[in-house]
């Protein structure tokens, strides 16, 4: 894109340069969207709800070729253009910081975006890596932001334009933060995979055992359990990074963020407490959590929406570990939110990792927004972020795992035989799921072949009751039930669905698809 409107960052007649959080505050409390909670800190109420997948697109002068919904380069310069004069007749908020902290691996990113949403400014500079003294360098990374300008043609006349070229995310008329937070980690997600690692949607937490530390790496869909099994304790563990990771070639792992975008729905203290505590801390930002007139807040009340979230930093955290001591990865684990034939958890060999991988399958949540809540989905990586053909993920961590020693699994965050509605079925509790990420810490798990798909299924697992042992073996509790045909017809069906399912991706490698069985 010769003399490109898009790439050009354009100067707004008034900019506030990297304001402090107390200055932040000021503007925040200006806006009459912005509410004061009992906790002290401000709860944001937003037009928009959660992120818009619909209305983002890759720049491209070549659509058909980039694997994603795509936007032509001159419709994205016209759009560019227009938000460029925008900007230049008025005042920008202007936050610079590091998405990661390893001077190896960190990437400068800089938001510009209307006061109109300071929330999101502040909410931003509390996820970036602050920058260090005398960094005058230009940022890789540029995401622009003008909720108040409309791109007018777009559905709900939205539009979030990515330019993977220049690294550059236009976002027209959206006020939620999660698409300022995702923009500039689907850019990194290019850049991750350009030096020859892939990004993973993944938490990670260091666990001690008597065989040392070990660093465990949950990757999942947003809202099925990866922010609450990453901060859930297992022997004094610390969580080290909530969001996303980059895995290179040779095992390293880098993190990308100082803070957390935490789900808040069903939030207690009593089963997640760190994310609590932090939640209500007053450094601490909410957008959209239910609050009555006396800044009463419920996390339980879902009548505005069922994907209020809070911001904190790291810091929040009382066991947070230092991203720095991330060495390396020993297990991986892929988070599966299903209800019917999904053990609670799985060993894959390393093929049928990168298979699974693939698969990224899971049942969507609000995070997603209304077209993907409580549908079956499968995204590959369960990344929804990844920018480029997902053919592209698979083999890439095929490679990955050929070279280094990773342990990966599968671990079930929702149910066995069947929804609620079932009697006979039952539900993965917070414990279960804790039981199983100690017992993968600690190599205690007892293993066995499972006969229908090849992978390894716990025969045992320390910590979950002989009476809950057939949340492993889903077979063995759609038997007892008198439910067998419906678990071999809702196991036929899946294999059938995956096979069809990998054999969209072309240029995906042929012995992953063939690891399916």
């Amino acid at each position: 894109m010769n003399d490109s409107s898009f790439e050009t960052i354009p100067t707004p007649v008034t900019k506030i340069v990297n304001p402090s959080f107390e200055e932040l505050n000021e503007m925040i409390a200006k806006m009459p969207n912005a509410k004061k909670t009992e906790f002290g800190n401000f709860n944001i109420f937003t037009k928009v709800h959660s992120r818009s997948a619909p209305n983002t697109f890759v720049v491209s002068g070549d659509p058909e070729s980039v694997g994603k919904p795509a936007i032509s380069k001159v419709d994205a310069d016209r759009f560019a253009q227009m938000q460029n004069d925008y900007i230049s007749k008025n005042k920008m908020i202007i936050i610079e910081g590091y998405i990661g902290n390893d001077p190896e691996a960190r990437i400068k990113a800089k938001l510009m975006i209307e006061p109109v949403a300071s929330n999101i400014a502040a909410m931003q500079k509390t996820l970036y890596y602050p920058l260090e003294e005398g960094d005058d360098s230009e940022p890789k990374i540029n995401v622009i932001y003008t909720p108040g300008l409309k791109a007018k043609g777009f559905s709900d006349d939205r539009l979030i334009a990515v330019d993977l070229d220049h690294n550059v995310t236009r976002i027209f008329n959206s006020d939620y933060f999660g698409e300022s937070k995702k923009a500039g980690l689907r850019m990194w997600n290019k850049i991750v995979y350009d030096r020859g690692g892939i990004p993973l949607h993944a938490g990670a937490k260091i666990i001690p055992t008597d065989k040392g530390e070990k660093t465990i790496l949950i990757i999942g869909l947003s809202g099925t359990g990866k922010t609450t099994t990453t901060f859930t304790v297992q022997n004094n563990s610390r969580p080290v990074q909530d969001d996303f990771l980059a895995l290179m070639s040779d095992g390293k792992v880098f993190a990308t963020e100082a803070g957390c975008f935490a789900k808040t729905f069903g939030l207690n203290p009593d089963t997640e407490k760190a994310i609590y505590d932090a939640t209500v801390n007053p450094n601490s930002y909410l957008e959209n959590v239910s609050q009555d007139e006396n800044g009463k807040v419920d996390f339980f009340d879902t009548s505005f929406t069922k994907n209020g979230r809070s911001v904190f930093s790291l810091d929040l955290i009382e066991n947070a570990g230092k991203t720095s001591d991330i060495k390396k990865a020993d297990a991986l684990i892929i988070l599966n939110r299903n209800e019917n034939i999904i053990p609670a958890v799985c060993k894959l060999s390393k093929i049928q990792a990168a298979a699974y991988f693939m698969l990224g399958e899971t049942t969507g949540t609000s995070a997603g927004g209304k077209s993907e809540e409580g549908k079956a989905l499968r995204i590959p990586g369960t990344n929804p972020f990844f920018p480029m053909p997902d053919d592209f993920q698979g083999n890439r961590l095929q490679e990955i795992l050929d070279q280094i020693d990773l342990d990966v699994y599968i671990m079930n965050t929702g149910r066995v035989g069947g929804p609620t509605d079932i009697e006979s079925s039952k539900k993965i509790k917070i414990p279960h799921s804790s039981a199983i990420v100690e017992g993968i810490a600690f190599d205690s798990i007892k293993w066995e072949e499972d006969s229908d798909f090849g992978y390894l299924r716990a025969s045992d697992v320390p910590g979950i009751s002989e009476e809950d042992n057939d949340l492993l073996n889903p077979k063995q509790l759609y038997e007892t039930s008198g439910r067998l045909n419906e678990y071999v017809a809702i196991m036929e069906s899946l294999k059938k669905e995956r096979k069809e399912f990998l054999a969209k991706f072309s240029k995906l490698n042929k012995e992953i698809l063939e690891s399916i069985e």
